[in-house]
């Protein structure tokens, strides 16, 4: 599901839990099937920016390519919160869609389990594009045991955003390692302004984003690669400390989520926050039901654009490189009679339709394929020129820095998830079911637990998770 700030992860089952899953045929014919009964060979395509506007736009972007290539293509917007619902009633029905587009990577770890992936057809398109047009590290993503289970599209990076005018007055470094976090939110917190805001609510996953994004950048992991949850490694507690500190000493009190943490940022209370490039066009000013009320945004509403810095990768102690947390789009090709088609279709989405595809939402559609052998930054180029906003639309190239977009641009070659590169994609999807992390983190807030606490209880509750899907 698309939301303010992104695009949260859909929680992942084990095989067996997805086959006991009651196949429920009405939502199945409302949202369309793979199974055509016109007979006309028209793809069926679930998308997963489902709003109206949003389909309506894809299904214009298909069209043309019907118009091209004579293949019909039904496009059908899909809640990504209802995904595993509707996916599991599809493949007991025999109705998988041809392809899905927008999928997260649980989404498509999900469907690769249950072997409704056609991981042939997804291998051809990236050889027909060619794979040195991708980022290495999407394509990356998309792969487990050697297979392509999918054609990585776009992404959007959690991201720490700063007040450069505050840091450049204090004489401050750009907050990109967890000493520099620290130091910068000792010497900015103040009565007025929080050193930083912080997510700390149990029950959103976008706590869990969070603090995975510091987690990554210092080598703390879900799981090793035999599987054994390590949340209570080193690395991990250490990052707990840091999470702690921060909450603690230099955020502003009481529960945070994804809501007040923007809302302390955008009044100028707060020095730093955690948030999805999501946040781009409301810091600019471009959609007034989220727009900047800090005092100096009221003569200028691009105020806090201009003085607001981005870093995509974050470095800890125990970490080895700068790593953060982001969520990749991708497109699947399931396994049928129209998977030559399908193939057609989801090389002309990365490809003619791209710039299109892309332009459905900019700030959280980072182009994974940067250009083609002929012309290396043809849709990274295209992308920074795409509008952005609601009430107001204007390119993101032409609100921030050529910096800024090249840091975004590169965000995809940082990008990390927990369990996806260790094979335990099930797990960590699962995970954002129970949420065990961000119940850590608020029990850790609430002075119940240490970090050490905090760590042993998460990884506990993860430890019981991964027992129930065997």
């Amino acid at each position: 599901m698309s939301s303010a700030r992104g695009r949260t992860r859909v929680p992942v089952r084990s095989a067996a839990a997805v086959a006991a899953v009651v196949v429920a045929g009405g939502a199945l014919t409302a949202c369309g099937s793979g199974s055509d009964d016109s007979g006309d060979g028209t793809l069926t395509v679930w998308s997963m920016e489902n709003q109206s506007d949003r389909v309506a736009a894809a299904q214009r972007i298909a069209d043309q390519f019907t118009a091209q290539s004579g293949v019909k293509v039904k496009i059908v917007g899909l809640d990504e919160d209802q995904f595993s619902q509707l996916v599991t009633s599809a493949a007991a029905a025999g109705n998988l869609p041809d392809a899905v587009g927008g999928l997260s990577l649980t989404g498509v770890n999900e469907m690769a389990v249950n072997d409704l992936v056609d991981t042939d057809a997804a291998a051809s398109v990236v050889k027909t594009l060619g794979a040195n047009t991708f980022s290495a590290r999407a394509l990356q993503m998309d792969v487990s045991g050697g297979k392509q289970l999918a054609v990585p599209s776009d992404g959007w990076p959690q991201m720490l955003v700063y007040r450069k005018d505050l840091f450049a007055k204090a004489g401050l470094p750009a907050p990109d390692t967890f000493d520099k976090i620290r130091q910068a939110a000792q010497k900015l917190n103040s009565p007025e302004v929080a050193g930083i805001s912080i997510a700390t609510d149990p029950g959103d996953a976008f706590t869990q984003q969070t603090f995975e994004d510091f987690a990554l950048g210092n080598g703390c992991q879900l799981v090793d690669q035999s599987g054994k949850v390590t949340l209570d490694s080193p690395a991990c507690v250490h990052t707990f400390s840091l999470y702690n500190d921060l909450v603690h000493d230099y955020s502003v009190p009481g529960a945070q989520n994804v809501d007040s943490t923007r809302a302390t940022y955008f009044a100028g209370k707060a020095a730093m926050t955690v948030w999805s490039s999501y946040l781009l066009p409301q810091l600019a000013g471009l959609q007034k039901d989220a727009a900047p009320s800090c005092p100096q945004c009221q003569a200028d509403p691009s105020f806090l654009a201009k003085n607001t810095g981005f870093v995509t990768a974050l470095k800890g102690p125990d970490g080895s490189a700068a790593q953060n947390f982001g969520e990749l789009g991708s497109w699947v090709i399931t396994q049928g009679d129209r998977s030559a088609n399908a193939q057609k279709f989801v090389s002309y989405m990365l490809d003619q339709g791209y710039g299109g595809w892309l332009g459905l939402a900019p700030q959280g559609k980072i182009p994974a394929r940067t250009g083609t052998a002929t012309e290396p930054g043809k849709f990274t180029k295209e992308w920074a020129s795409l509008p952005v906003g609601t009430d107001t639309k204007k390119p993101l190239s032409a609100v921030y820095p050529a910096e800024v977009i090249q840091s975004l641009q590169s965000s995809l070659d940082s990008f990390q998830q927990w369990g996806i590169q260790q094979g335990q994609g099930g797990l960590a999807g699962a995970t954002l079911a129970e949420l065990p992390v961000p119940k850590a983190v608020s029990a850790m807030s609430g002075g119940t637990v240490d970090p050490a606490g905090a760590a042993k209880q998460a990884t506990a509750a993860v430890q019981d998770i991964q027992k129930s899907l065997k």
